[in-house]
């Protein structure tokens, strides 16, 4: 696949969170593991739950739980409280924006280009892991799992970013990492390419669909200005 933006005029970038702008794996690997042992579950490697990140926390407690023996709803409820208190007490302990990510947001910046972020996450968690990385003064809008009704691969997410950033979403860029996001953008009509790296639920990063694979948020952001 290629590794340069899609061709046409690209007036906005949207981009996801975990796995594209933010490794977040880590830290989520210790909050789900803290609520596997207060449960009494065995623990699970960090690799295994970084194939559950992209869908939202539910899903990724959902999958623990699945992992290590299943339970009734409420043992999930219970888990999901567990999780959620863990995951907020060290939202950024270890999570640490990927190389060129700072870079090419900047570069963005720079070139008058409006960003904005869309992630599954819950602005509970969204908005503190932003401040925290450093990241949220790059952009002019933020959707989080619960900003709108539904959620990535639903359009709507992407559909709400594009307008208020006033921007065609046919001449709005979205850079993932995941089918969910890519789905998403296709519904909504935006042009989408993915990260080498991040998340991708074991898929591999051909199978994802995008219009372009790149190697760092640097290297989007520098096809989309064209700059040297």
């Amino acid at each position: 696949m290629t590794t340069r933006a899609p061709e046409g005029r690209i007036r906005a970038a949207l981009f996801d969170l975990d796995g594209t702008l933010v490794d977040t794996a880590p830290d989520l690997a210790v909050a789900a593991n803290r609520m596997l042992a207060g449960l009494g579950r065995r623990q699970l490697d960090e690799d295994g739950i970084r194939d559950y990140v992209g869908k939202g926390v539910v899903n990724l407690v959902q999958r623990c739980i699945e992992a290590t023996g299943g339970g009734s709803e409420e043992d999930r409820q219970i888990a999901l409280e567990a999780f959620e208190r863990h995951y907020s007490a060290g939202i950024a302990d270890r999570s640490r924006p990927y190389p060129g990510v700072v870079a090419g947001l900047a570069l963005l910046e720079r070139a008058g280009i409006p960003m904005g972020c869309v992630t599954n996450k819950a602005g509970r968690f969204t908005e503190p892991l932003l401040e925290l990385t450093d990241l949220r003064r790059f952009f002019g809008v933020v959707v989080s799992g619960d900003t709108v009704e539904r959620k990535k691969p639903h359009p709507d997410p992407m559909l709400h970013a594009a307008a208020m950033l006033r921007i065609d979403p046919r001449e709005t860029l979205v850079i993932g990492d995941s089918l969910n996001d890519v789905r998403s953008a296709r519904a909504a009509g935006c042009p989408v390419v993915v990260v080498s790296y991040g998340y991708r639920e074991g898929l591999r990063v051909e199978e994802l669909g995008a219009d372009a694979v790149v190697a760092s948020i640097e290297e989007a952001a520098r096809s989309i200005t064209m700059a040297p």
